[in-house]
């Protein structure tokens, strides 16, 4: 994961996001809307429906926090979480459709979507796929208009392919998983891959938000515990005050 700055050529202090990935259980914490700043919303690809992306919308707006696209290879089985499932002009078909059916339901209910980030396999392919970046990017460019961050690692390509349409990008960490020791996430199922005591999952969000190399960090909506870690993740960022305020 990425390690502290020296006091001496530690930047200003950037405030981050806490963002959390919802509308994919049917049953799901509601608490969480209220402890994230950004909503990472499953948008029909590895999971989510038109009611389910109704509903989170509408739990977003009421919590007052910001909506962000969650588009993903169009992978239910596998939960969007294998590798390479789609390629060429169905990922960008497939992305751009799941962005432009969440902003419907958004724009209906006189929202915006601010930002959009990739899910699962999709994620990491991207971060290493300059040609399948810059798909995702336009897919989601096609789909929500010229104004919209894109979130991803802080490693890889996904930024470059951000940069080339003007567009922000929002470098990422997690407080709920474990990183290898080139900064990368543990694949799933390897031991300490998942962070789920709050207590280790909120030194993880400090040790991030110090670090100056991300501008958002996350927590799954489907860890286990998600709501304590999600509310401890929350409050050492806020008492540390480096949590973004909401707009």
């Amino acid at each position: 994961m990425p390690t502290p700055r020296s006091a001496s050529s530690r930047p200003p202090r950037r405030r981050v996001d806490l963002n959390v990935d919802l509308g994919e259980l049917e049953v799901e914490p509601v608490a969480l809307y209220a402890l994230a700043t950004v909503v990472n919303l499953a948008c029909g690809g590895h999971a989510g429906d038109a009611s389910s992306m109704a509903r989170a919308v509408d739990l977003a707006l009421e919590a007052g926090v910001a909506i962000a696209a969650h588009p993903s290879y169009a992978d239910r089985d596998g939960f969007g979480r294998r590798s390479g499932h789609s390629t060429g002009d169905a990922v960008r078909r497939d992305v751009e459709a799941q962005c432009a059916a969440l902003d419907a339901i958004v724009e209906a209910r006189g929202g915006r979507i601010v930002a959009v980030k990739p899910h699962g396999a999709l994620y990491h392919d991207a971060a290493d796929d300059l040609r399948l970046a810059s798909m995702v990017v336009e897919a989601a460019h096609a789909a929500l208009g010229p104004s919209f961050a894109v979130v991803g690692p802080a490693w890889g390509v996904l930024g470059e392919a951000a940069s080339f349409d003007r567009l922000a990008y929002h470098r990422e960490g997690f407080a709920d998983r474990g990183y290898d020791a080139q900064g990368r996430l543990l694949p799933r199922g390897a031991p300490g891959a998942l962070l789920t005591d709050p207590a280790a999952a909120a030194a993880q969000a400090i040790r991030l938000a110090e670090s100056g190399q991300v501008e958002t960090i996350c927590v799954h909506g489907d860890t286990p515990c998600a709501v304590a870690v999600a509310r401890a993740v929350r409050a050492a960022l806020e008492e540390a005050e480096w949590l973004r305020p909401r707009a």
